[in-house]
Formats: structure tokens, C-alpha cells, sequence
């Protein structure tokens, strides 16, 4: 028996399905832990919970990857189907479903930048929407006297906008509202900036501006939050974002666009400029105007003079003092009439004003309540009377009457039918006799007939 053991073959170790998988988990992140792929992205789906899952292939194989809502918050551009990209991430497996797959860290678009693509796809999408229209854009004020500029204070773009802005203009007041042009939350600044200005209303003009950098410098004004600030502001904006081979999506968004800080500042001195020249023409043409017009009243005088001077002048006023005491006499004579006229009305008004109506119907009231009543008095008496005498006509038929002078009426007892012959009653019943001021009951022990 000993022989037979030393050449008896070990049993191999059996895995359970969890246990094989958690060693080939365990395999793959120990030999792939940090790995980049480059494919391209298929099948894409993001559910509510806000994970991005999709496939990434190549002509040849694909692997299933996972880009949790964290990390994909901080990409500026939206993956989608048919972009090619490089991931960084770690390969692991998913129990349940037995399969490997890539959890993806970092996401770049290959050979396109990230920024580049978030621009295109923004531009694209507020393009759609509309946020670009020139049918949209407002004008700009005539000759804006309240200007509020959006920009960091300590920056370049301020001091050269502000030089030029008040050399070139005059009676200006400039109100600098202080935001972060570039970093981590100068979106949202930007944005809120322009929110509280168009809540004072102070402004009838707002100027977004900063110098120039880089695309990641000036990436705040390539933000979708600053895009929807602009397009909802009620004041119009000028966007002088960078120099002139700049261009973001706020100075699409804008109503217009300066290619510079200095630009912007020469763009509202312009107007202001030309509005002057304006006002300068328009003064002019009045002044013509007025020597045209006092020269010809100077003319219609001197002829009015002339005329004056004329003999027949004098049978004119007589004339006219003549006609003037008819026209007051016609006037009286028609103010009389009218006051004889409105005296009437007057007079027919208060005749039917409602205080007096009301006393009229009052005393009309008063003197039929007064007929009522007496109508009722008579009524009642006539009543009264009729019913004395009925009473009087029934105490006269009433049987107790009759009883008063000495009458008796007999009843059968117990029945109480009343007894009108002697045949109606046997010897030994009983009967009951009424009297004015009683009864008695009695028996019958004799009757005799007299009837005959």
C-alpha cells in the first residue's frame, strides 16, 4: 500500500468561478496598472447617473471602458461615437459580468486638441441655437455716458482701454467691476458680472475685455456659462477679448466685437466723435435756418408799415371799432341766453333730485298706511259685530238655556242617547238626567204614558 502512494497523481486545485476571476483580476491590475490606448470610441452611452460607458476599438479588437462622472466633469470637450482618442487608465475586471475592461482616467482627443475640440463643439452647438444671429445683435447707445467694463483691474487691457477711451472721449463715467480673466472659476465671475450689472442697471454699456494669452489663457470666454450671460444681457456688450487673431465664442456672442482692448475704447470714442459732428451739422442748419426766417418777418414788417401809413387807415379803425361793439353786444346777448337756458335745466334737475322724489313717495306712503289702517279698524269692527250677534242667536238655541228655566233632559246610561219617549226606556234601567247646574243619576221603577 505504501508502494501505490508514491506513484498515486496529485489532485490539481479546483477554483470556483469567484476565485478564478479575483486571480485573473488580481493579474491584470498587477501587470496593467497604468496603461494608455489609443482607439476609437463606439457604442457610447451615459445613463442618469452621469458615467460615460462606450467601447473603444481598432480595426481588429475592441474593450469595453468606463469614464466615471468625476473625470468626465473635468474634459471640456463631449466624447462622442467615431472620435478617436488616447485614454490613460488601469485594466480590471467586473465580476459579475466575467469580462475586463478599461477604467479610464484621462481622455484626449488624438490629433486634435482638447480645447480646439470643446470650442468647435460649443461653437457648433450655440451656432444651432441661434446665440450667433446677427438679427439678435443690440445696437449700441448713441452716445453712452455709463459704461461698465468687466476685466481684471490690475491687467494690461484696463489701462490701455482707459487711456484711449478718455483721450478720445468726454463726460464719461467708467465703472470697473473686477473678475479672474483666466483659472479655475473665472467663468462663473465672468458670468455672475454680467448678471449684477444688468440687475443695477446702471450701465447703458458693458465692455468684457482682456489681453491676450494663450487658448488656455483666454479659455473663460470660451465657457458655455459666459456664452448664455452675453446672450441674455439686456445691455449691450462689446467683447474685446486678446488681439486680433483671437477669436472666442464670446465675441461671437457679443453684439460686437473689437478686435482689441484699444480697439474697443477708439470704437466708443468714434461714435461719441461722429455724434459730435452730428449735433455740430444739426446747429448749423438751425442757424441757417433762423437768418432765413428773421429775414422774412423782417420783409412782412416793413410791409405792414407801409400800409400803415396810408390815409384810408383811419376809415379802417372806425370800422373796426364799429364791428368790434357789435361782436360784444352779440356775445352778451348769447351769454344771457345761455344762462336763461342753464337756469331752466337747473331748475328741472332739482325738481327731479332724489331727495325730493323720496319725500314725495314718503308722504304717499304715509297716507296709504293712514287708509289701511282705518279700512282695517272698520273691517275688524264690522267682524266683531256680526260675531256678537251669532253668539247671541246661538246662547238663545243653546239647550243649556232652556235648562236654566227648570227643563231636564234624560239620557240612557250608559249609551247617553238622549230620551224623548217612555217606550225608549224598561223599568230598572238606569238613564242620567241633566240639569242646569248637574247631573243625576236615576232608575226607572214606574213610566207611564200620556201620550194619549
Amino acid at each position: 500500500m505504501e508502494e501505490l502512494s508514491l506513484f498515486s497523481v496529485p489532485r490539481p486545485h479546483i477554483y470556483t468561478v469567484s476565485e478564478l476571476t479575483e486571480a485573473i483580476r488580481q493579474i491584470l491590475e498587477t501587470e496593467f496598472p497604468f496603461v494608455w490606448v489609443e482607439g476609437e470610441i463606439s457604442n457610447s452611452r451615459c445613463p442618469l447617473s452621469g458615467h460615460f460607458y462606450f467601447t473603444l476599438k481598432d480595426d481588429k479588437a475592441q474593450i469595453s471602458a468606463i469614464l466615471f462622472k468625476n473625470q468626465r466633469r473635468l474634459l471640456h470637450f463631449e466624447p462622442e461615437d467615431g472620435l478617436k482618442v488616447i485614454c490613460q487608465g488601469r485594466i480590471t475586471v467586473y465580476p459579475p459580468h466575467g469580462n475586463y475592461r478599461l477604467v479610464v482616467e484621462y481622455l484626449e482627443p488624438k490629433g486634435y486638441g482638447a480645447l480646439q475640440l470643446a470650442f468647435e463643439q460649443l461653437k457648433k452647438k450655440l451656432s444651432k441655437e441661434g446665440l450667433f444671429d446677427q438679427a439678435i445683435k443690440k445696437p449700441l447707445p448713441v452716445l453712452p455716458r455709463r459704461i461698465a467694463v468687466i476685466t481684471s483691474p490690475v491687467g494690461a487691457a484696463i489701462r490701455d482701454f482707459l487711456r484711449i477711451l478718455f483721450k478720445k472721449s468726454q463726460n464719461i463715467h467708467v465703472f470697473i467691476y473686477p473678475v479672474r480673466v483666466q483659472g479655475e472659476g473665472a467663468a462663473k465671475e465672468i458670468a455672475q458680472a454680467i448678471f449684477d450689472l444688468n440687475r443695477l442697471g446702471w450701465a447703458e454699456l458693458i465692455v468684457l475685455t482682456r489681453g491676450g494669452g494663450s487658448l488656455e489663457d483666454l479659455w473663460a470666454f470660451n465657457e458655455e456659462i459666459v456664452a448664455r450671460a452675453i446672450h441674455a444681457s439686456h445691455i449691450p456688450i462689446i467683447s474685446a477679448i486678446g488681439h486680433e487673431v483671437d477669436f472666442t465664442i464670446s465675441d461671437m456672442v457679443a453684439d460686437i466685437r473689437a478686435a482689441t482692448p484699444t480697439a474697443a475704447a477708439e470704437m466708443i470714442g468714434k461714435k461719441q466723435e461722429e455724434f459730435g459732428i452730428f449735433l455740430e451739422d444739426i446747429y448749423k442748419r438751425m442757424i441757417q435756418t433762423f437768418k432765413k426766417q428773421l429775414e422774412t418777418s423782417k420783409l412782412h414788417i416793413e410791409h405792414f408799415l407801409n400800409r400803415l401809413r396810408r390815409p384810408q387807415l383811419i376809415t379802417y379803425r372806425l370800422r373796426l371799432d364799429e364791428l368790434t361793439q357789435t361782436l360784444l353786444r352779440l356775445q352778451q346777448h348769447a351769454q344771457e341766453r345761455r344762462y336763461t337756458i342753464l337756469k331752466n335745466l337747473m331748475e328741472r334737475l332739482l325738481l327731479c333730485h332724489p331727495k325730493r322724489q323720496l319725500q314725495k313717495y314718503s308722504e304717499i306712503f304715509s297716507q296709504k298706511e293712514k287708509e289701511i289702517i282705518l279700512r282695517y279698524k272698520h273691517l275688524l269692527s264690522r267682524k266683531k259685530q256680526t260675531l256678537r250677534e251669532m253668539e247671541q242667536r246661538l246662547n238663545a238655541l243653546s239647550p243649556l238655556n232652556v235648562l236654566k228655566r227648570g227643563y231636564a233632559l234624560a239620557f240612557s246610561f250608559p249609551e247617553k242617547r238622549l230620551i224623548k219617549s217612555v217606550n225608549q226606556v224598561n223599568l230598572g234601567e238606569k238613564m242620567l238626567i241633566k240639569l242646569a247646574d248637574g247631573e243625576i243619576r236615576a232608575k226607572t221603577e214606574e213610566k207611564y204614558d200620556t201620550s194619549f
